[in-house]
């Protein structure tokens, strides 16, 4: 994915969709902010935020924020919309290898019994299905990657859903898209969220497959070409 960002200074975080930022030429101004969790470490006021501007004069806020550069200089793309993005751009490129072999693909189909929906659909030509569900990871406490960043029922359901799909004999996938350039490996936050934590090593014993790819930053002048790349550990 290439994108073209500015750079701001961040003001600060709040009512969640909201940011103030100054801009370079030091007048300040609110951008929107796609990211519906807590953003833990990655909305500290003075950080370096790089943000997308939008054509469309229908919207109210045109900035975009996209990404957190911190003073250790660790790239986060906080702009969730991405993860699911950049992971249909992974599989069509085969990047996934435990995801290479399929010969349709689906967004956002309904299924489960709580009225769910799938972020990627996978069928092969045998007609086997897989089911995917794609969870953002940014938080990084102690050179720990952690998910989730807050306390997360609808990451609950999206596991009790996979959980049923694997009983039905399908295929069931949880991928972390680790989007923080310092988190090398992904736990579970107890800390945070005992019941996900439980939930997800429960999954992980009725047979859905828990995997996590990395994204790769690289940045020439404004222009980002962001895209998942490198395969990382999840320490269940």
């Amino acid at each position: 994915m290439e994108i073209t960002l500015k750079k701001a200074q961040l003001i600060k975080r709040y009512k969640r969709f909201l940011a103030d930022i100054t801009l370079e030429d030091n007048s300040e101004c609110t951008i929107h902010v796609a990211n519906t969790g807590a953003m833990s470490g990655c909305a500290e006021p003075n950080d370096i935020v790089w943000y997308s501007t939008s054509d469309n004069i229908k919207r109210k806020y045109p900035f975009s924020w996209e990404l957190t550069q911190t003073p250790k200089n660790h790239f986060i793309c906080v702009n969730t919309i991405r993860a699911n993005q950049l992971t249909e751009q992974a599989l069509l490129k085969g990047t996934i290898t435990e995801l290479k072999d399929f010969d349709t693909l689906n967004r956002e189909v309904k299924y489960g019994d709580e009225n769910s929906k799938i972020d990627f659909h996978l069928t092969d030509n045998s007609g086997r299905e897989t089911f995917i569900e794609v969870k953002s990871v940014t938080l990084l406490e102690a050179n720990q990657g952690y998910f989730p960043d807050a306390v997360t029922l609808r990451g609950q359901k999206h596991l009790r859903e996979l959980i049923a799909v694997a009983a039905q004999g399908h295929r069931a996938v949880l991928l972390f898209a680790v989007l923080h350039s310092g988190i090398n490996e992904v736990k579970p936050a107890e800390h945070i969220d005992l019941k996900y934590s439980s939930l997800l090593r429960e999954a992980n014993r009725q047979g859905v497959e828990i995997i996590a790819y990395k994204a790769k930053f690289k940045k020439e002048q404004d222009k980002f070409n962001i895209f998942l790349a490198d395969k990382v550990p999840v320490i269940l």
